[in-house]
């Protein structure tokens, strides 16, 4: 199935990772109101989100409730004037056929990319020529462009690397490749091989974005912006308009609120984000069986390595997005 997007590259600039809310109760499901709450804040500061990601429990997720999160994105971007705000929707299942379903469902409910992780479960079946193939399959098939997310802790080592990126690349249908592994090298390497509007990549994480930028990268996905997401584009636009050093500075303030954040696992994310933003507190937990983040101690540390920072993300006021 030929794509249908109506981008022709990967828009450059900051996409949050939206977490995902749940309701404290034995079923676990989606709490809606602060769901869309988190998701008009993002939307509102951010030049893209992505949905289901790792930040947003993606592999607790079904596929219908994917769908959902993507249908009431959209709803929310078109009430704020975004109707074209762009959505990624994230992907992990343990199959092609199972990562095209999710791809079919974000499509339906109005998604405009599919970030896509490589089925892990057998990863010693998966060989370079296997990954290669995985995403050759899905990019021929989906009605949606691919981000290749490449985060090798998550994913039992498997690592998309630079010759693996560079005939990937050439795939009409696949424009990125989002690197969680740190690789500002394969960053340097993909802007080297390809025009931007062809393939390019994207920081995993926020404590590299200037060097990211600097080597070629269209922007950054990371989990931070749920948090700082003001900050992040601050960063983004100082570097965009030549005042690199300015961006270094406020880099170098995000390096210790990402440690504290980074640090905390998905659920002190979840807490993180929740307590920043003043949602209710039965709406942080993980699904199970993810622990809860109730160790006082760890969040003392976190708050105490993000807070410095939150005076910045009020100074800035509304994102210029």
């Amino acid at each position: 199935m030929p794509s249908t997007s109506r981008f022709e590259f990967y828009p450059p600039g900051i996409h949050g990772p939206s977490v995902t809310f749940f309701e404290d109760s034995e079923e676990q499901a989606i709490d809606w109101p602060t769901q869309d709450k988190h998701l008009e804040f993002m939307i509102s500061n951010l030049h893209g989100i992505v949905l289901a990601g790792s930040s947003g429990e993606s592999a607790t997720l079904s596929v219908a409730e994917k769908g959902q999160l993507v249908k009431r994105t959209r709803e929310i971007a078109v009430s704020l004037g975004k109707p074209d705000f762009p959505i990624t929707l994230g992907i992990l299942a343990g199959c092609t056929r199972d990562v095209l379903a999710q791809i079919q469902e974000g499509h339906k409910n109005g998604a405009d990319f599919a970030l896509v992780l490589v089925p892990a479960v057998f990863h010693w079946s998966m060989t370079s020529k296997a990954v290669v193939n995985f995403f050759k399959e899905v990019g021929d098939r989906s009605p949606l462009p691919i981000v290749i997310y490449n985060f090798p802790n998550v994913v039992s080592g498997i690592d998309v690397d630079a010759f693996m990126l560079e005939e990937l690349g050439a795939h009409p249908n696949i424009y990125a490749v989002k690197l969680t592994c740190g690789g500002v090298g394969k960053a340097t390497r993909v802007a080297a091989q390809f025009d931007p509007t062809q393939f390019t990549s994207l920081s995993g994480m926020s404590d590299w974005l200037v060097a990211a930028l600097a080597a070629g990268s269209a922007g950054c996905i990371s989990g931070v912006a749920n948090v700082f997401p003001k900050v992040m584009v601050e960063i983004y636009n100082l570097f965009k308009s030549g005042k690199i050093a300015e961006a270094t500075q406020l880099q170098k303030k995000l390096v210790q609120p990402e440690l504290g954040i980074a640090t905390s696992d998905v659920s002190g994310m979840k807490w993180i984000t929740a307590k920043t933003r003043g949602y209710p507190e039965t709406s942080v937990h993980c699904r199970r069986p993810i622990p809860r983040f109730e160790d006082q101690e760890k969040r003392d540390r976190a708050m105490r390595l993000v807070t410095p920072l939150l005076v910045t993300e009020e100074q800035l006021g509304c994102s210029n997005v």
